[in-house]
This record gives structure tokens, C-alpha cells and sequence, in this order.
């Protein structure tokens, strides 16, 4: 919250006051920071670089622990937090899991970015 000094009314002394309201309000701040948190890891941002990569547009599931050098459960892990943040659709195909991005989802965070 921005806050300007304002003068008193009877002392004459500087004080602060809000700037003006909130850009978010407390439902979509709490949205945003979701999304945000899913991009604070090392790997999750190295999966989302593969997933946008990929000459297909899907990854399956079993081609992305061995260069990250992670063990399937810890992707798995990594993957549902991206699925829940909205920042990737999972396609299930026989008994592997495919994984590519929610169309948008990049622009929307780099838009509410700029947004605040």
C-alpha cells in the first residue's frame, strides 16, 4: 500500500493515510500469489521451459524425470502444483499422464504483472 504523509488537522504533524484503495482485492490477491508460489521453485519453472518447448506441445509424464534429475514421485509433486495453479492441462493416455500448457495461462501472469 502506498502511503503519502498527510498533515494533521489539529497538530499540524505529518501523518499517513492510504493512497488510494487496493488494485486486488484479498480473493484475487490470494489467486495470484498461487501462481506466483508455483513459479518460486527452480524446478517448477524448468518444467514449465520443457513443457513450452516441446515440439508437440504435450510431455509425457516419463520423459521428464531424468533431466532433472529427479525421481518420478518428486515431478509428479511438482506437476500438481502447476496443474492446480493453472498453469498446465494433464491429458491422461493409457497409464501415462501428458502434460502441456493451459493456453494463456503465461500471458495472464505476465498481464497481472503488469497489472499491479
Amino acid at each position: 500500500m502506498n502511503l503519502q504523509p498527510v498533515l494533521g488537522p489539529a497538530s499540524g504533524e505529518a501523518s499517513c493515510a492510504p493512497a488510494g484503495p487496493p488494485a486486488l482485492d484479498a480473493a484475487q490477491a490470494k489467486a495470484r500469489a498461487v501462481v506466483f508460489k508455483a513459479l518460486a521453485d527452480p524446478n517448477r519453472l524448468r518444467l514449465l521451459s520443457m513443457i513450452k518447448a516441446a515440439p508437440a506441445g504435450t510431455v509425457c509424464v516419463c520423459d521428464l524425470t531424468d533431466p532433472l534429475n529427479l525421481t518420478q514421485p518428486t515431478v509428479s509433486h511438482h506437476l500438481k502444483v502447476l496443474l492446480d495453479a493453472g498453469l498446465l492441462q494433464r491429458e491422461k493416455r493409457g497409464i501415462w499422464a501428458y502434460f502441456s500448457l493451459t493456453p494463456g495461462a503465461l500471458d495472464d501472469v505476465a498481464g497481472s504483472l503488469a497489472r499491479l
